[in-house]
């Protein structure tokens, strides 16, 4: 026969028991609990779950609070398009890296900013909204900004795209998560607009400024801002050297299980028919390659959220790269959770260790977990 044993037992005037010791529930593991036979009410300790539990009658419930669980993110935009040069044979600049946020422990977030490290706990039985930003578009003057990722309310900013002429119809969207790269600037100032696009704090960096060709306009487009650096300027000389900006790097993350490089900015193109100018180089981390001699852009890469390579040539015939599509990526201890269902996301699964890695890489949908 079962006892209670206390050292007082009183009620109250809502007729409630008041127990003066501490009540302690019998405990037992999740294997020990389910040989028991139970019944509708009873109520134990899952020492394997650290939970009160109550069965319902046909299964057992947590008792009291919020099931949530604690998960690590990096969430990536789309990066920016990037130009072909604004008339004849001159360079574009390259598309700005798409916005980087992330809460791992000891990793970074873009901007040179620490990472988010306070724990994200999130509840089970909730539908998480979620979309993968696609790169944005390479033009031949106008740019194209990425598109924004996110994962519940943490939103990374599409990387901006490549600054177009000083045209207002053509200026396209220059800041964005990182900044797009300048156009270079001719002699008389007709087309000159050198400044790059911004980044957004915490997110990414600026991009680089379009250099100042030489009479004969070689056309050195500034790189593309990366999420861990500034892209490179376009140079300034007199001479036919006047080679185009490296697009900035990226962020380093380990959350996969292997460092990986993410979101590079573009590198800027350069026209190079006479001299040894040449085009910039993709930021590490995706960022597409300048280009040179007529020929269109690098694209950045798929996934990684690099920004577009700058074009070289008639912006009527050649274009910029585009930028490259953005990420999510949750980790997560395999013990916490039981299975997840989602809707309309392309999702790899794989495991590092104890725990499990979700990369999603296409789609707007959303993700719950049980």
């Amino acid at each position: 026969m079962s006892e209670l044993k206390t050292n007082k037992i009183s009620t109250n005037d809502q007729n409630n028991v008041a127990i003066d010791n501490a009540l302690g529930l019998k405990s037992y593991d999740t294997a020990g609990r389910d040989a028991l036979t139970s019944v509708a009410g009873d109520m134990i300790y899952n020492t394997s779950d650290s939970k009160v539990q109550v069965y319902n009658g046909s299964s057992w419930d947590d008792l009291g609070g919020v099931d949530a669980f604690n998960i690590e993110y990096v969430v990536i935009a789309g990066g920016g398009g990037a130009i072909a040069g604004y008339a004849q044979a001159n360079g574009g600049g390259g598309g700005g890296a798409g916005g980087y946020l992330s809460n791992v422990s000891g990793e970074n977030s873009g901007g040179g900013f620490s990472a988010d490290n306070r724990e994200m706990f999130i509840p089970k039985s909730t539908a998480f909204n979620v979309s993968i930003g696609g790169g944005g578009a390479g033009a031949g003057a106008a740019s194209v900004k990425g598109n924004e990722s996110y994962f519940s309310n943490i939103l990374a900013v599409g990387g901006g795209g490549a600054c177009g002429d000083g045209n207002a119809s053509r200026m396209g969207h220059r800041d964005g998560g990182s900044g797009g790269g300048g156009l270079y600037g001719n002699p008389t100032g007709v087309y000159e607009n050198r400044d790059p696009g911004n980044g957004v704090t915490g997110q990414g960096y600026n991009g680089g400024y379009g250099g100042l060709s030489n009479n004969v306009n070689r056309g050195p487009g500034g790189g593309g801002g990366g999420a861990g650096a500034v892209g490179g300027n376009g140079q300034n000389n007199s001479q036919e050297t006047c080679n185009a900006g490296d697009g900035g790097a990226g962020v380093t993350s380990s959350i996969t299980g292997s460092p990986i490089v993410r979101a590079g900015g573009g590198g800027g193109g350069i026209r190079s028919d006479a001299g040894s100018a040449v085009p910039g180089t993709g930021g590490t981390g995706g960022g597409g390659d300048g280009a040179a001699q007529n020929n269109n852009g690098n694209n950045g890469t798929v996934n990684l959220g690099g920004g577009g390579g700058g074009g070289s040539g008639d912006d009527a015939t050649y274009i910029g790269g585009t930028g490259g599509s953005g990420v999510v990526i949750l980790r997560y201890a395999t013990a916490d959770v039981a299975s997840y269902s989602q809707t309309g996301l392309t999702i790899t699964e794989t495991t590092d260790g104890s725990d499990t890695v979700l990369e999603i890489t296409q789609g707007t949908g959303t993700i719950s977990f049980s």
